[in-house]
């Protein structure tokens, strides 16, 4: 493809991309709306708190390890083709996802899923930053991100309609017709692009990083499943994640071709920018794990209504995203991301409200508020990850900007899902006295667990219902007291770590004027 054709269907080729970010999406915010039936032991699998903290963190910690990997790969074999087989690998791991028969066959599907969903993210961000000149580029990287609110909006939607009338593993299938047509629209009409000078994949570097994120978030969750933290099978894998991790850092110093290029933190704009996204989505991480819990077993909503109450999360998101480029040039991303910041831990701090019998509206209007400060924080914190790229290095920049956001969400998941275990267990703890011993294990692995245990209890189980209610509203706001700390140091460190918005030439004449265009990096090989 002509260079001359690729600008004439750049929108086109976006709007492909967009098919194949939307099924990576759909695929987290379905299984979402999906956590609390795959909990229960007759319709679902059975799956205990820490197992669906695994089904959804084995898919996370795959993806953000090898992301840089897959990243270098598409530099190097071609980024249209590493889509294309990246969609396959995803649309094959979903068809396997629906018909796992336990949750630990459930937990290795998901990995797969996240093997595939590694070599499609950093491709889409890459072509787009090849694709649009500087001008036009933080124009498509917003309409880029807003296709994540409509991902986010249609999920739960379809996840709830598919539940309502099929099995949980239905809401799996959704992904392999959106897979089958995002690899034949790229087959067709995505051009093909390489790196002049493609990195090496370093194994050590995939090997150390995945082996100590695994390592880290299994201690971490291991901690909120056994209700302590002083212990050997918890201390000991903490520890050694963190020294795994630590190795990975000094490797990639120490070689010439990194996975994690770290003189690229230097610059302090990259670093506040990947930092951003990391606080933003560990901050958020906590709200996905408990928000389904709260909306079905706490509410009473059906699968289809608890996804219908997540559309204004998605509309603030998708409204915001779009306007985010034109503030951060008329204010800066300085100014755009803290400010965002200050408004997703506003929102945070309304999930306090929120109790056992609260009008719905207080929901929403979080949701709301949650929504519109992601959208305006994740495109500035993007375009300010990318501009400081070159643009022969797009798959590096796409592998900084979406491992920031799948660690920082793994760990957000493990830390704020084991608060909330224990939070919930030593709440419950009182209520289970009058149940045998050999039951009080069992109620205590899930609020579904909980209620059915009450539910067999018949008339005497009411009141352990009301208490299991009661428990996981106090322990969703002592975990959302941890996410409204972190997003509000994540304020405090944009504000004083991102560079603030520099100078124009006319205002540095004495004239007003416009922050002038960030500049391109060098030439790519582009072929049809």
């Amino acid at each position: 493809m002509e260079p001359d054709a690729v600008q004439a269907r750049r929108w086109v080729i976006l709007s492909v991309l967009i098919i194949g970010l939307a099924a990576i999406v759909l695929d987290n915010t379905v299984l979402n709306i999906a956590l609390k039936t795959i909990s229960e032991p007759r319709v679902g699998l059975g799956a205990s708190q820490s197992q669906l903290e695994w089904a959804v963190n084995s898919y996370t910690l795959v993806f953000a390890g090898l992301l840089f990997t897959f990243g270098v790969v598409g530099d190097r074999i071609g980024r249209k083709r590493m889509l294309m087989i990246g969609l396959v690998m995803f649309g094959i791991s979903s068809l396997v996802s629906s018909y796992a028969q336990s949750p630990d066959q459930l937990i290795w599907a998901r990995a797969a899923m996240g093997l595939g969903g590694a070599a499609v993210m950093p491709q889409t961000l890459s072509i787009v930053t090849n694709v649009f000149d500087p001008r036009e580029r933080p124009r498509a990287i917003g309409i880029w991100a807003s296709a994540v609110g409509m991902a986010i909006a249609v999920g739960p939607i379809a996840g709830g309609l598919l539940l309502d009338h099929f099995w949980w593993g239905s809401v799996f299938l959704i992904n392999v017709p959106i897979t089958a047509i995002g690899v034949v629209a790229t087959w067709l009409l995505v051009p093909e692009s390489r790196s002049p000078s493609p990195g090496k994949i370093d194994y050590l570097g995939v090997l150390l990083s995945i082996a100590g994120l695994v390592t880290l978030v299994y201690g971490i969750i291991q901690g909120g499943d056994t209700g302590s933290w002083v212990r050997a099978d918890v201390l000991g894998p903490i520890a050694g994640g963190l020294a795994l991790i630590a190795a990975f850092c000094w490797h990639e110093t120490r070689i010439s071709y990194p996975s994690l290029d770290v003189a690229l933190f230097r610059d302090r704009r990259l670093s506040a920018s990947a930092s951003a996204i990391a606080l933003v989505f560990f901050a958020m991480a906590g709200v996905y794990f408990f928000i389904s819990f709260y909306t079905q077993n706490v509410r009473g909503y059906t699968p289809l209504h608890a996804g219908l109450l997540t559309i204004p999360l998605a509309a603030g998101q998708l409204v915001m995203a779009t306007r985010s480029a034109g503030l951060v040039r008329r204010f800066g991303a300085k100014a755009v991301a803290s400010a965002g910041m200050l408004l997703v831990a506003t929102a945070l701090v309304g999930y306090h409200l929120l109790g056992t019998s609260s009008p719905v509206w207080v929901l929403e209007v979080v949701f709301l508020m949650q929504g519109s400060g992601m959208g305006v924080v994740m495109p500035a914190a993007t375009e300010g990850v990318m501009s400081v790229i070159p643009r022969e290095r797009g798959g590096a920049g796409s592998a900084i900007t979406n491992t920031s956001r799948q660690v920082a969400f793994a760990l957000g998941v493990a830390v704020i899902g084991s608060v909330l275990a224990q939070a919930y267990r030593a709440r419950l703890a009182p209520y289970l006295l009058v149940l045998p011993r050999g039951a009080r294990a069992g109620a205590t692995v899930s609020i579904a667990q909980t209620q059915a245990v009450a539910h067999q209890l018949g008339a005497a189980g009411l009141h352990l219902l009301a208490a299991a209610s009661a428990a996981f509203v106090h322990a969703m706001h002592v975990a959302a007291t941890i996410s409204v700390v972190i997003a509000v140091l994540g304020a405090a460190g944009i504000a004083m770590l991102m560079p603030g918005r520099p100078a124009s030439r006319d205002e540095r004449s004495g004239r007003p004027g416009v922050e002038p265009a960030l500049a391109a990096g060098g030439p790519e090989e582009v072929t049809g």
